[in-house]
């Protein structure tokens, strides 16, 4: 009897993996093995990635094609317009004509002209009528080139700001990635922080059951320690936001957690001279060239206002079917000119044009206002690089007195000259140096890639 039971629960073991496995239900420890591993990122790549996937860009990219659409109907009305018209109409009653008997005379020879009164209809009740017109605009092309050239100048601004789109996305994910790494490494230098602190409660502590300090010392090491935490606490919340809206941009899940390289080797953009940067932001600034596209359109609806008082000739061409209408053969072609012209409208072409100028007024000024506005963003971020280069050589004197601090604080814990406490402060402050460092670095990174986008290249 004991030997069937023991069969029994081995048996159960057995059978039980296999039912979790076909009903397709998870242990808990097997929840944990399925966990997705972190998603390994570069910086190219993460730019690479928002490119491709950002919401924002697509539908930058869904509106010229869009524009591109409105291009293709504006440009269709050159070209000649063929239609069929057909109806099938029934009439409930003719009037017909009656010519009365002698209506044309009495001659002797033959009598009455006609001899008996005669009805003539006029058609059938029900007419069938088909007509297939061509009509070709002659004089409309004036207007219809300025429509053309107002739908390209759409297709060019919708182009350059998805350019924009993409330098603002690509700066935009440098700021986020860099801004990751800072925060790991503060939030490293915060524990470190909170180590230190941990060791001076615990010295404290000590030294006021041993009668060498007071409670207030203890105190004060306590509420320092207390302060580290919320630092500490502050920075991963911070690190936990920015992974959200890294991710959110990226277009990936925003729970993925992400493995950033932390080489900051290739951070550094090469920027040209000042004066070189303004001659290449006025040439290639999204800004200036979203400006110049509006004065080219408003040019053109301009000349479009101008073009109104231009009678509008067309050319007609028609082969017609017909059935059931009176004193028209069934299959007949009309062609000719239609002529249209309005000789009065009460003021409103010369409103158009008066408009149409004071819009290109203001498009123009908007542009010199624009070419200016640029060069003094370009002299700004110049001068936010210059100033952050010399940020970064302080950092890097900082770092090396903190880490040469740390060392000196090592060997004099290593013969009892110094107390734990200051050996992990000592490391705490170098981790913190560091950091300082990198955001130093990458912060003048950023600037270089707000002057690149400026310029309207790819901050990458």
């Amino acid at each position: 009897m004991q030997q069937l039971k023991k069969n029994r629960r081995s048996s159960r073991k057995v059978i039980l993996p296999i039912f979790l496995f076909v009903t397709g239900i998870s242990l808990p420890g097997a929840a944990n093995a399925q966990t997705a591993a972190p998603l390994s990122l570069t910086l190219s790549q993460a730019i690479d990635l928002a490119l491709k996937q950002d919401r924002s860009l697509l539908l930058a990219r869904l509106s010229v094609i869009d524009k591109e659409h409105k291009k293709e109907i504006a440009r269709s009305d050159y070209f000649p317009h063929i239609k069929n018209e057909s109806s099938v109409l029934h009439l409930t009653e003719l009037a017909g004509v009656d010519v009365p008997a002698g209506a044309f005379g009495v001659p002797p020879a033959t009598g009455p002209i006609p001899a008996r009164s005669l009805f003539i209809g006029q058609g059938s009740l029900t007419s069938y009528t088909s007509g297939t017109g061509l009509a070709q605009p002659f004089t409309q092309m004036f207007k219809i080139h300025e429509s053309n050239r107002a739908a390209i100048a759409d297709i060019n601004t919708a182009k350059i700001q998805v350019n924009q789109a993409e330098d603002e996305i690509a700066l935009k994910v440098r700021q986020l990635y860099y801004g990751l790494l800072i925060g790991q490494l503060r939030l490293q230098a915060a524990a470190d922080e909170v180590n230190a602190n941990q060791v001076k409660v615990q010295e404290s502590a000590d030294a006021v059951t041993q009668g060498r300090a007071l409670d207030v010392v203890a105190l004060e090491s306590r509420a320092t320690l207390l302060d580290a935490k919320q630092t500490e606490l502050t920075q991963t919340l911070q690190i936990h936001d920015l992974t959200l809206t890294l991710n959110d941009i990226l277009g990936i899940p925003l729970k993925t957690e992400l493995q950033l390289d932390p080489d900051t080797s290739a951070a550094s953009i090469s920027t040209p001279s000042r004066e070189e940067c303004i001659s290449i932001a006025r040439q290639q600034s999204p800004e200036i060239r979203v400006a110049q596209q509006a004065v080219i359109k408003a040019k053109a609806a301009l000349g479009a206002a101008k073009d109104a008082y231009i009678p509008d000739v067309t050319g007609l061409a028609r082969y017609s079917y017909q059935s059931g209408v009176p004193l028209l053969v069934h299959n007949f072609g009309t062609f000719g000119l239609n002529f249209s012209y309005d000789l009065f409208d009460g003021g409103r072409r010369n409103a158009e044009i008066r408009d149409a100028q004071t819009v290109l007024s203001q498009a123009e000024l908007n542009l010199a206002k624009i070419d200016d506005e640029v060069t003094v963003q370009v002299e700004a971020a110049y001068d936010k690089v210059e100033q952050l280069k010399s940020m970064v050589g302080v950092a890097e004197e900082a770092l090396g007195v903190r880490t040469e601090a740390a060392r000196l604080t090592d060997r004099q814990y290593e013969q009892n000259a110094a107390l734990a406490s200051a050996r992990v402060e000592a490391h705490a402050k170098a981790t913190s140096a560091k950091a300082s460092l990198l955001e130093a670095t990458l912060g003048l990174s950023l600037a270089q890639g707000e002057l690149k986008r400026t310029l309207g290249q790819l901050p990458r």
